[in-house]
């Protein structure tokens, strides 16, 4: 089957009119120019490979949508596939947390629970949906629960992170407060001072007790030994980022200073920042800047946090504000998180990848629309615009080719 008459984002640069031969779920030729045969025309589109997010939020908050509302995690993930497809996002790992927090869906057993559903109806989802676990360096049943879970094959990815305010993420501990406060609905001015000053001295006091490093020694023992990708969180400082790849960690997601992501660069490690950060230009707790350090050359990798969108807007707004051209910043989007999740088959669109690919239109404003996604050669999303062209170009057998399961 062709896509044709379109333009392609390849790893080196972009064919502005071009065609794509798909075959047994991957990419068999690539043409420059009119293809050999007709197929589905795609003029006026572009089609770059379907993104990878290595580090989504989104699947907890649609479990749990406010505070106390809960909702069946089979729904949840049925509801977040459909946006995930429609984002141009093909491979997500969705984070799920063990012990952050004392609320009820960071549990060891909660946050247990929703792994086993991913892996239950995973093959029931559009997207390739896989478990990026984030493991509290505070909890010391970390190692067990994660050696079970490697040995179930139900861990994708793996993080250590340490969320104690006063370091990392939240060093300045009045913007934890105000971040809390506003997260939970308080309006700052309202929560009294007497309030404030306790909850800073119970975070003081929390900050100050030692960290357990031999339970970072043992996760990052247990997912190394299995092969699967380790990842630090916030690192704020080039000691906390040595003291990280001296543990075997070879990604670091979200640097909270130029210092962390400069020495992670230098260590060898792949950095990942906030797409919303980088479209934004801003880090919401008054971090780096992910624009700015995308710059620098300091970013590798781009995820979506905890906005879907932005994973393709980033990548085009910083082609379009001529940051990178756009064959790299697609990189940031594709080709560098399947490099770091040791995903060899996709990320890119080359002949023997898999056909994960997505279909852009950039509309007047400079925004990009999503008008279709594939994964291996079969549509999982598509619009009103791409069904008229497939009316148009293709008989219903070829048709049922491109939507079979």
């Amino acid at each position: 089957m062709w896509l044709t008459d379109i333009r392609i984002v390849l790893p080196d640069g972009v064919v502005e009119r071009g065609a794509l031969r798909l075959a047994d779920g991957v990419i068999a030729e690539i043409a420059d120019g009119d293809a050999p045969v007709a197929g589905l025309s795609l003029a006026g589109m572009t089609i770059i490979p379907g993104l990878i997010d290595l580090h989504g939020d989104m699947l907890e908050r649609d479990i749990e949508p406010r505070p106390g509302a809960y909702f069946p995690t089979e729904v949840a993930l049925y509801e977040l596939d459909k946006r995930l497809a429609g984002a141009g996002i093909t491979t997500a790992f969705a984070a799920v947390g063990f012990a952050w927090t004392k609320n009820d869906l960071r549990t060891q057993e909660k946050a247990t629970e929703i792994i086993r559903a991913i892996h239950e109806r995973r093959a029931e989802l559009g997207i390739d949906l896989r478990v990026h676990a984030r493991f509290e360096i505070s909890n010391p049943e970390t190692a067990p629960i994660l050696e079970a879970l490697l040995d179930a094959r139900q861990v994708d990815l793996v993080s250590v992170m340490d969320h104690t305010p006063g370091q990392g993420q939240y060093k300045n501990i009045q913007k934890y407060v105000d971040f809390m406060t506003r997260w939970l609905g308080f309006d700052p001015e309202s929560v009294g001072d007497d309030l404030i000053k306790r909850v800073e001295g119970a975070i003081t006091v929390k900050a100050e007790l030692p960290r357990n490093w031999d339970i970072v020694r043992e996760v990052t023992q247990i997912a190394a030994a299995r092969g699967i990708p380790i990842a630090s969180h916030d690192d704020d400082t080039p000691e906390k980022v040595a003291q990280m790849a001296d543990f075997g960690v070879t990604i670091s997601e979200f640097p909270v200073s130029v210092a962390a992501a400069q020495a992670a660069h230098a260590r060898g490690m792949l950095t990942i920042m906030g797409a919303p950060n980088a479209y934004r230009g801003e880090s919401t707790s008054g971090n780096l800047s992910a624009l700015a350090a995308v710059r620098a050359g300091l970013v590798d990798i781009l995820a979506t946090d905890y906005f879907p969108a932005a994973l393709i807007g980033a990548a085009f707004k910083l082609a379009a504000d001529a940051v990178l051209p756009l064959h790299e910043s697609i990189k940031l989007v594709s080709a560098h998180p399947a490099v770091a999740a040791k995903l060899t088959d996709r990320g890119e669109i080359a002949i023997g990848k898999s056909a994960d690919l997505v279909v852009v239109e950039m509309l007047a404003h400079g925004i990009p629309r999503v008008r279709a996604t594939m994964r291996t050669g079969h549509f999982i999303y598509q619009d009103a615009l791409v069904a008229r062209r497939l009316n148009e170009s293709l008989t219903n057998a070829e048709q049922n080719e491109l939507f079979a399961s």
